[in-house]
């Protein structure tokens, strides 16, 4: 499982967290590649705030290395599978050539992945869903069908620990980006089975 880094030096993360790191691009953030030749993604900031505007000119910057990218996450809106499925409809086709990544949401479980038109899904929503067997059905769905599966939010030893267990390929997290005592917390829950959380825990998390 690959921890997909923003804002800080990867090579320091890795060794913190005792796993492969690439870097992750946000549209508010703008960081520069950390190593130009490896693969990394990029996400769409909507999770704080979509700016249109933003988004496009980070995929212009980066179009040189599209080869590399894992996926980007088409815009979507937090808490509502459905509106996010319409807004996928708005901006598919603006996204090519590049691999899409289909954001899922609260409710996906009711509704269609666009699996045809898609690289990957990025596991999103509220804590409570993303770690609900609906996203965990999502999940198998979607590496059954032999996509990328990336979550984000994973901030927390629990949390890393559930989606390990499910076999993701990516995760990301705020917390992870910038701060090494979350990194340092994950790595000895790792090393140290006794320190592994049981399921039911993680509901506790935000």
């Amino acid at each position: 499982m690959i921890v997909m880094i923003s804002n800080h030096d990867l090579e320091t993360a890795e060794h913190e967290l005792g796993l492969s790191c690439e870097q992750i691009m946000t549209p508010e953030s703008r960081h520069q590649p950390k190593r130009p030749d490896a693969p990394f993604c990029i996400d769409n900031g909507a999770f704080s705030s979509f700016v249109p505007g933003s988004f496009l000119s980070l995929l212009e910057r980066e179009l040189p290395r599209l080869r590399l990218c894992r996926f980007v996450a088409v815009p979507d809106v937090v808490g509502s599978a459905r509106r996010t499925l319409e807004v996928f409809e708005e901006w598919k086709d603006r996204l090519a050539p590049w691999p899409l990544a289909f954001v899922c949401q609260d409710g996906q479980e009711d509704l269609p992945i666009p699996w045809r038109k898609i690289a990957a899904i990025f596991i999103g929503g509220s804590t409570k869903w993303k770690l609900s067997q609906p996203a965990g059905a999502c999940i198998k769905a979607a590496q059954a069908i032999g996509k990328w599966v990336h979550v984000g939010r994973v901030n927390t030893p629990c949390r890393l620990a559930h989606f390990e267990r499910l076999g993701v390929d990516s995760i990301d997290g705020s917390g992870l980006s910038r701060f090494q005592d979350s990194r340092e917390r994950i790595k000895r829950n790792r090393e140290i089975p006794e320190l592994r959380l049981w399921h039911g825990a993680c509901e506790g998390d935000h």
